[in-house]
């Protein structure tokens, strides 16, 4: 049987570790500030991702780009070449147009590379939520599942990815076009901090809102804490985009009081996702029931 190599892209904000540990590569997005382009590497360090965080901090605007065709061919035939199949595991196709681009490169590699198979799955979800079904995959692929089984497996368990979080400040949902100017105007200034979900159609949705940021910690926790099945068999993933060392710490804390989980594993929110959700934003995820809220219920 032909080994699987499992690839996501940068929205995944799988760290360095999760990305060795797992045998895990991802398709380079980028982004660009001030007209200078820059590749969205999952693998900096946290004083790059400072300086990222206090340039919108500063009211910049960060652009993203989707994964392009031409890094798609180069990342696929790097294992192609080497005989292997491919799962690609993509961001939400309402939240970037990548894993369509991924699709069709993929049926062009295969008729080039006869017998192989490239798999891309629509994720339904980005940042841990992506992550967590890569490491899924790449579990099953060291294990020596087919590319086939894989994308079964993973197509099962997309909708069970339940992810609660949480912004610090409107302003970069602004930006992006995820709010109204006077929405993120009266919500800072009311201290309201949304909770967002993917929701069962793959779209980012404000699932409740609540008022301080130490409140929206504790519901973040509580709602992973409902909705979490089987936790002492999971590890729940914590990502954030630049915040203090003390409140994540704090946070972590929390979620091993509330959670019995096997561990927290923690990691930074990558530079396509933080560009629209923004500085000290929080998010936790964990597979548990299927997510059937959509936007508009």
């Amino acid at each position: 049987m032909r080994k699987v190599k499992i690839i996501t892209d940068s929205c995944a904000d799988l760290n360095a570790e999760q990305l060795q540990k797992y045998g895990i590569d991802f398709a380079k997005m980028s982004t660009s500030c001030d007209g200078v382009e820059s590749v969205a590497t999952l693998t900096w360090t946290e004083s790059e991702a400072h300086g990222h965080y206090n340039k919108m901090r500063d009211g910049k605007r960060i652009i993203t780009a989707q994964v392009s065709a031409p890094e798609f061919a180069r990342i696929f035939e790097e294992y192609l070449r080497k005989g292997m199949d491919i799962v690609y595991i993509g961001c939400s196709s309402k939240q970037s147009g990548s894993v369509n681009t991924g699709f069709v490169t993929a049926k062009k590699l295969m008729e080039e590379y006869e017998g192989s198979t490239v798999v891309c799955i629509d994720s339904l979800n980005a940042s841990m939520g992506e992550g967590m079904l890569a490491i899924e995959a790449a579990k099953m692929a060291n294990g020596g599942a087919s590319a086939t089984e894989i994308e079964a497996h993973i197509l099962s368990v997309r909708k069970k990815v339940n992810q609660y979080v949480t912004v610090h400040s409107l302003d970069a949902l602004k930006r992006a076009g995820r709010v109204k100017g006077p929405a993120a105007f009266f919500g800072n200034l009311m201290g309201v901090k949304p909770i967002i979900i993917a929701d069962a159609n793959g779209d980012q949705a404000a699932f409740k809102k609540v008022k301080g940021r130490q409140k929206s910690f504790e519901e973040v926790v509580a709602l992973l804490k409902e909705s979490m099945i089987n936790p002492e068999g999971q590890v729940v993933y914590l990502t954030h985009a630049d915040c203090a060392r003390e409140e994540i710490d704090a946070l972590v804390a929390l979620i091993k009081q509330e959670i019995p989980c096997l561990d927290v594993e923690v990691g930074l929110i990558g530079p396509i996702i933080g560009a629209s959700i923004g500085p000290d934003a929080v998010g936790i995820w964990g597979f548990g029931k299927e997510v059937t809220f959509k936007i508009g219920d």
